[in-house]
């Protein structure tokens, strides 16, 4: 008998790191399920809703039966305190929190044996720039998630979220001082958090379950003071 094949569940999967997931995971020859705002040969609806992820998980489970892997991808709002209402907070936060755990409560049923999630928080979780709080609320509210989600469904998956650093999803040649300024020489690409997703599902990582995965060419670890290294602050009038 033909092995079953394997089948994951993306959100936000129609570009930049959620697509290069999706390319990752149908070249290991898997069926990949994805949701996303953008028009499109997938399932095409908002991760903020109820009933959308409702009726996502339904077409998931009618048409595959199970699910492997999922990863909760979808990018939500990135406003500021000066400028973000109070109903564009809350979306941000719907997309960015509610929708990973709603969704996954309703496909943990149909989780095979050594099922995994996947995250996707960023490296905004424990660092800031000015007007981000939307953003990096939820990005921080998942990250948190994560490893409560990791204790709960012991047994019957493994959660781990990723935070990526810089990814330029454009494809462009990005050189000079945003290149040079990370440790690594370069900024990061799809590609680089794709396959830390790919790892965390396989069962090279079957030992890791509750982590959040830093990848973001090591500029978190790099203490920055004005007149060192090259670094200089000029403050704004």
């Amino acid at each position: 008998m033909a092995e079953e094949k394997k089948v994951a569940v993306i959100t936000g999967g129609a570009k930049g790191i959620g697509k290069a997931i999706a390319e990752a995971m149908r070249n290991e020859g898997i069926k990949v399920h994805i949701i996303d705002i953008l028009p499109g040969d997938w399932f095409v609806g908002d991760v903020g809703d109820k009933e959308t992820l409702e009726k996502f998980a339904a077409s998931v489970i009618s048409e595959s039966g199970h699910v492997d892997y999922l990863v909760n991808n979808a990018l939500p709002l990135m406003k500021g305190i000066d400028e973000c209402s109070y109903e564009e907070f809350q979306k941000a936060l719907s997309v960015g929190v509610t929708a990973p755990f709603y969704l996954t409560k309703l496909l943990m049923p149909y989780f095979s044996k050594e099922a995994s999630v996947v995250n996707i928080a960023s490296s905004r979780d424990r660092m800031s720039q000015p007007q981000t709080e939307s953003y990096t609320a939820a990005k921080g509210g998942i990250a948190a998630l994560t490893h409560a989600m990791a204790v709960s469904l012991a047994g019957k998956a493994r959660v781990n979220s990723i935070s990526p650093g810089w990814i330029d999803t454009t494809g462009s040649d990005i050189t000079g001082a945003d290149a040079v300024q990370q440790l690594v020489g370069r900024v990061g690409k799809p590609e680089d958090i794709a396959s830390m997703v790919m790892y965390l599902c396989s069962d090279k990582a079957g030992f890791i379950t509750g982590e959040n995965i830093c990848i973001d060419g090591g500029m978190t670890k790099q203490m920055i003071y004005h007149g060192e290294h090259g670094w200089t602050f000029s403050p704004e009038n």
